[in-house]
């Protein structure tokens, strides 16, 4: 997984990324929010979405210490972080942005 992410993340085009797990609640909420995001803004920006509980070497290495949390990565480099749920219209405003 490590490497096919470093991959993915190595993009001109911004890669938001979720961190997720199935048991999180706020996680439900957030996954059909993001399907929208990608809906409304295509292949201007990539959404993966990554389980704590499957992927704990990539939790543990970006620091993941709760769910959901979403990084924003271009051309490999972390530009934005959040932690919780954000509406649609705030995370395409901070995708356009970066």
């Amino acid at each position: 997984m490590k490497s096919s992410f470093n991959k993915i993340i190595n993009s001109d085009t911004p890669v938001l990324v979720d961190f997720f797990a199935d048991w999180c609640g706020p996680c439900k909420i957030l996954s059909p929010i993001l399907k929208q995001v990608k809906q409304e803004l295509g292949d201007t920006v990539k959404v993966i979405k990554i389980d704590v509980d499957k992927n704990q070497p990539l939790a543990v290495k970006y620091q993941v210490r709760g769910v959901p949390t979403m990084l924003l990565f271009k051309n490999s480099k972390q530009v934005w972080r959040q932690s919780g749920v954000l509406q649609k219209d705030d995370i395409i405003k901070i995708i356009k942005s970066n």
